[in-house]
């Protein structure tokens, strides 16, 4: 039994290594240095197994303590400092829907760490390799299929999570948006949600909605490195600056900050009818949220 755990956790890390050596290298755009990239695949998995570990080690948490503590133990490695904003909004039980702002890195974990009296929480997230080695925090996601014809199950699986008294959280942009404490844009970004929350109240009217907003996840002092001008997209500036944080300790200076605002009635926001109009009431309370994660 011990020589079976111990290959499976094995087999865990090197799919692990092997997958954030992959992100590792096409993040700083190396995958095109095809007559080096032996030597660069070699290299890579150095740092990668390094964090590969620490990753199997906050899943194993997930499943001794719970989402809440295996996200603040990821924090406590990647930012320097970590403040909740309004968690007296957060209902302690019933069916509730997350709604939040996406600026990536350790957002999601913010967010675990803020929502600790909801042990009850899934999340809606993309399916990823990565995500599907970690079996603990698996249970918890409910992840969204490549087709869009494919999502039945997934609207289904999360409609019956709230009606069941469950806790879901959302990132209706579908993708990264801007860390409102480093970059511009991150109140614009909201305008551009999807109107799957819409969806969602329509599915779970008996739910509340809660408005949240991450920021301080990506290191300024990362965006300033010289290595971060070899990129024109903001989206790989921004990549590449949060590998440097997960490479090097010196860039993880962050002072993140989740913050909740009062919960919504899912009831209410249908009386409005259209779907883009939820959304963008949803919306309208996030944004004066990415202010107090800012100051």
């Amino acid at each position: 039994m011990i020589a079976s755990e111990f290959s499976l956790q094995t087999s865990q890390l090197d799919a692990l290594t092997e997958l954030n050596a992959r992100d590792l290298v096409t993040a700083f755009k190396l995958d095109r240095l095809s007559h080096i990239r032996g030597l660069i695949d070699l290299l890579a998995r150095i740092p990668a197994r390094r964090f590969s570990r620490q990753v199997l080690a906050f899943d194993q948490q997930v499943a001794d303590y719970g989402l809440a503590v295996a996200g603040r133990s990821m924090l406590d490695l990647f930012a320097r400092r970590f403040t909740i904003i309004g968690q007296e909004h957060v209902p302690a039980s019933g069916p509730l829907l997350i709604v939040s702002n996406h600026p990536g890195m350790v957002d999601v974990m913010a967010l675990w760490a803020g929502l600790e009296c909801r042990p009850d929480l899934k999340i809606i997230a993309a399916d990823r390799e990565l995500l599907r080695v970690l079996p603990h925090a698996c249970k918890h996601l409910l992840f969204v299929p490549e087709h869009s014809g494919a999502r039945t199950g997934l609207l289904r699986a999360a409609a019956n999570h709230m009606r069941r008294g469950g806790a879901l959280l959302t990132f209706p942009a579908g993708k990264i948006e801007p860390d409102p404490t480093v970059r511009p844009g991150a109140v614009e970004s909201l305008n551009h949600w999807s109107s799957s929350t819409a969806l969602l109240t329509r599915l779970a009217p008996e739910a509340q909605v809660l408005p949240a907003a991450v920021g301080g996840v990506i290191s300024a002092s990362a965006l300033q490195n010289p290595v971060i001008n070899l990129f024109r997209e903001r989206r790989d500036r921004d990549w590449a600056a949060a590998t440097l944080q997960v490479l090097l300790p010196a860039y993880r200076d962050t002072h993140t900050r989740v913050a909740f605002g009062p919960a919504l009635q899912a009831i209410d926001l249908l009386a409005l009818g259209d779907p883009a109009a939820i959304s963008l009431a949803i919306a309208g309370r996030v944004a004066p949220l990415l202010g107090l994660v800012t100051t």
